[in-house]
């Protein structure tokens, strides 16, 4: 089992052509992260938010938490969309990366998965998970000419 470096979700490519995502910010969908041990597998196969190999720790809830979406912005031939830095409070938890998914749309359907390049922990503290810079280079979304 492994969580296989930073991926966009393959299903996600084909959902947002049918228009299954919507990241308008404080209108659009309500997008989670969720964190993962290093016993789960998780890549760009992964299709829809699953609790294997999810956390389970003090003061960590399944499912993850909502992230605040930053919007959409489109520059010359690249469309990003971003968060904000998410906090988890008081936990006491071992995480090897997460999953970005939907949880307004049917079936919780997957969008990225994060890799964090090795076991993370907090205890009886904060975790963070700090997203890049909202530009063009750097987003965690980016749809561009390859």
């Amino acid at each position: 089992m492994a969580i296989t470096t930073n991926a966009i979700a393959n299903s996600f490519k084909g959902q947002i052509l049918r228009a299954v995502h919507n990241f308008t910010a404080s209108t659009g969908n309500t997008f989670k992260l969720a964190m993962y041990t290093n016993a789960a597998t998780l890549g760009a196969s992964t299709t829809s938010f699953t609790t294997t190999g999810q956390v389970s720790s003090s003061g960590y809830t399944s499912g993850g938490k909502a992230l605040v979406n930053s919007g959409v912005k489109v520059s010359g031939a690249v469309a990003i969309t971003n968060f904000a830095n998410v906090s988890f409070t008081g936990v006491t938890l071992t995480a090897r990366g997460a999953l970005i998914y939907n949880d307004t749309a049917s079936g919780d359907p997957a969008v990225c998965v994060l890799d964090f390049g090795g076991d993370k922990t907090a205890t009886a503290g904060t975790f963070t998970v700090q997203f890049p810079a909202f530009t063009t280079s750097a987003a965690i979304i980016r749809i561009g000419n390859a």
